[in-house]
């Protein structure tokens, strides 16, 4: 769903995402570009009070500019943001934790200097006003989750402090959740619940969602494939499914989740389901390599109605500090298939040969109808020439973005890892070097790429970023954010083409997209043809490279980091600059700012 609207020469244009917005801006005249300041946002949530979106940076000397001293310096009234499209998440900096969802109203002004290079006051016959739908995404059949992603953030340090804690020292497997994980810089505490339910997001609230329909439904049952299983709510009703009968688990018992000694967190699950549910309900497999899917499969009455399947591990790390997704399909034909599958394994056991040699394996399965956006699943592990027919589809239309004949083709990714030989991975292959094609927008992220590419002026080249750098050390007026350690911040397995355009197509689920996977891994992995669903995930990606590049860009080393964050900038402030020049990269036909604005406002 998006929303447009048009005031002089400003488009605006609104694209719904998973309680969030992403707004676009164009300027379609040359004199509408001229002294440029930057836009200002106003945001009205159904029934608050409005707000203007805060900037990160203020104007060295506001006392030269037009400004409202009941607002912050940095309120984009008094500071107007320099990009051409803005990504909001309410709760961020504004309505606490638990923000209200609904219609809100953005409403978008182009700001302007004078000839002396002050900001003009707002001049409100040049807002241009949408309203859209922000809240959690389901439409139809379909709804979807992310995780929040962000522990390497402002909005979490300033929520939960630097220093919070993802889970007590020492935790047993179920721990208490209403203890204090942190306190922030206004001296502010607040609960691992309080975190979990920010952090986990979306992605939380339908896992959740789930497990708590069947707990409470008479005649509901769940089949359950997990890898990695650690997180205290889903284990409390993972047993308290078990002790009523209305589980069933298969579980990966591969080295990182199991030992001759029992000392793996899903060791402990597994003894304490078998306590609950009996040891016939619970099973352990690992196929050729892992039992990688993360699937829940609802039913009623023994008959699938429901399933969720995604890249989001039922785990501390997974819902807390990855960055990943759910997808919950509500319809019985795709629950169904679903269910057909873990009844094979279910009977068969997770073992990689009888699954290759099966249909489940060696078919494709597609859905669509009405509310179901187009959907195409597939099973692995797979034969070898399945497994290569399966990312050739990926790398096919992939490849198919550089043939636009608007020259606005577009492939944007989150892709937990691209490091691994290029030679066996023609998926990692295609988006480690996609970069370097200057016919296309490519924005994407990826733990270990081969290398990064920031979005630097002047160049057409895409965006490749990590979401590991290495030391960040952020000048005023940021507040310094944590890092993540050995784990993972990147765990989506996406790839998303042609957004905005004739056919948005979105690749997602469990898979990690690499042969070695497809063969001996129990995955999944999704085709997702539909407009609104790919604009979802490519919302998600944006959020994630915009944030990753800039703190990239003030890593230690940092590849190709501005003079701004040269080791004095850490003693000063960065500051908004007083001329348009800020702009001219969004209209230089030889950057890639030029396609971003032309394809998101379009």
């Amino acid at each position: 769903m998006k929303k447009k609207s048009t005031k002089g020469a400003l488009t605006l244009v609104a694209h719904r995402g998973d309680a969030k917005t992403l707004l676009a801006f164009d300027l379609t005249t040359a004199a509408s570009r001229k002294e440029l300041a930057g836009f200002t946002i106003r945001i009205t949530p159904p029934g608050k009070p409005p707000y203007y979106l805060l900037n990160s940076l203020r104007f060295e000397h506001p006392e030269n500019h037009a400004q409202d001293l009941s607002e912050p310096r940095t309120s984009t009234l008094n500071a107007p943001i320099h990009k051409f499209r803005w990504v909001h998440v309410p709760g961020s900096f504004h309505q606490g934790i638990d923000p209200v969802w609904g219609n809100y109203s953005y409403e978008v002004t182009p700001r302007y200097f004078d000839g002396a290079r002050h900001l003009l006051p707002l001049d409100p016959a040049l807002t241009a006003k949408v309203t859209i739908k922000v809240e959690p995404y389901r439409e139809g059949k379909v709804a979807i989750g992310f995780t929040r992603g962000f522990t390497q953030s402002q909005a979490f340090t300033n929520n939960f402090g630097k220093s919070a804690k993802i889970k007590p020292d020492n935790a047993p497997l179920l721990f208490d959740t209403t203890k204090i994980c942190g306190t922030n810089a206004k001296g502010v505490t607040h609960t691992f619940e309080e975190q979990y339910t920010w952090s986990g997001f979306t992605a939380r609230a339908l896992i959740n969602e789930c497990l708590d329909e069947v707990i409470k439904g008479a005649n509901h049952s769940v089949d359950i494939f997990a890898y990695d299983l650690n997180e205290p709510g889903v284990v409390e009703r993972l047993i308290k499914l078990g002790a009523a009968g209305k589980a069933r688990v298969i579980l990966d018992n591969a080295a990182l989740h199991h030992d001759a000694a029992g000392s793996k967190p899903e060791d402990e699950v597994e003894k304490k389901f078998a306590t609950a549910a009996g040891a016939a309900n619970i099973k352990r497999g690992k196929f050729g390599r892992y039992a990688h899917d993360k699937i829940f499969i609802v039913k009623k009455n023994g008959k699938a109605i429901k399933v969720l399947t995604g890249s989001t591990n039922f785990s501390v790390t997974g819902l807390y500090v990855n960055s990943n997704h759910v997808l919950l399909y509500d319809d019985a034909g795709v629950a169904d298939q679903f269910a057909k599958m873990f009844d094979f394994v279910w009977l068969n056991g997770a073992i990689a040969k009888p699954f290759r040699d099966s249909s489940l394996s060696q078919q494709t399965f597609t859905f669509k109808g009405a509310g179901l956006p187009k959907t195409t699943v597939r099973y692995s592990p797979h034969r070898d020439v399945d497994a290569s027919d399966a990312l050739k589809v990926i790398t096919d239309r992939v490849d198919g973005e550089r043939n636009n004949d608007e020259g606005l083709g577009n492939v944007l990714f989150a892709v937990m890892e691209l490091g691994k030989s290029a030679a066996e991975n023609p998926v990692y292959e295609m988006l480690n070097k996609l970069h370097k094609n200057e016919t296309l927008f490519s924005f994407g992220i990826s733990d270990n790429p081969d290398g990064i590419q920031l979005y630097k002026i002047g160049a057409k080249k895409g965006v490749l970023v990590t979401g590991k750098p290495t030391k960040t050390k952020l000048p005023p007026p940021f507040n310094q954010v944590r890092g993540v350690g050995r784990g993972h911040q990147i765990h989506h397995k996406f790839v998303v083409c042609d957004i905005n355009g004739d056919n948005p197509t979105v690749f997602c689920g469990s898979s990690n997209l690499a042969l070695g996977g497809e063969k001996a891994n129990g995955d999944n992995l999704l085709m997702i043809e539909d407009e609104d669903v790919t604009m979802v995930f490519a919302i998600e990606a944006l959020g994630l490279i915009d944030h990753f590049n800039f703190l990239n860009n003030v890593s230690t080393p940092a590849a190709a980091a501005p003079a701004a964050t040269a080791a004095a900038a850490v003693a000063a402030e960065w500051f908004l600059g007083t001329t348009d020049a800020w702009a001219k990269k969004f209209f230089d036909d030889d950057d890639l700012h030029s396609k971003d604005r032309k394809i998101f406002a379009r």
